[in-house]
């Protein structure tokens, strides 16, 4: 195996890695952000986890963040919560995502 070889699949490694960190942070943030929504909706136990299990499954179907921001800002407009503020905790979750990955290497 060549040099060259050998730093591709150290990129190839790399690459995989941190994909595999961004889905948790993310999943993780999803979730985060769908169990602070449930608390706005005055939803406990089964019900809230139930609402932050859907916002991770629906981002495995290939949503993206704004569809996943829409959804919560659609079910939070009756408690005056804004789509920036929902935009905002979802920036705070994935900060929280992040250090609880790190605090878990």
């Amino acid at each position: 195996m060549t040099t060259f070889d050998k730093r591709e699949q150290g990129f190839e490694a790399k690459f995989a890695h941190d994909e595999e960190l961004l889905f948790k942070a993310t999943a993780r943030s999803n979730k985060l952000l769908g169990l602070w929504a449930a608390a706005q909706l005055g939803l406990n136990g089964d019900a809230a986890a139930g609402y932050a299990t859907a916002l991770v499954t629906d981002n495995l179907e290939g949503q993206t963040v704004n569809d996943i921001l829409g959804r919560v800002a659609r079910d939070l407009a009756g408690k005056g919560v804004s789509r920036e503020q929902v935009a905002h905790k979802l920036q705070e979750c994935l900060h929280q995502a992040e250090q609880q990955l790190e605090a878990n290497r």
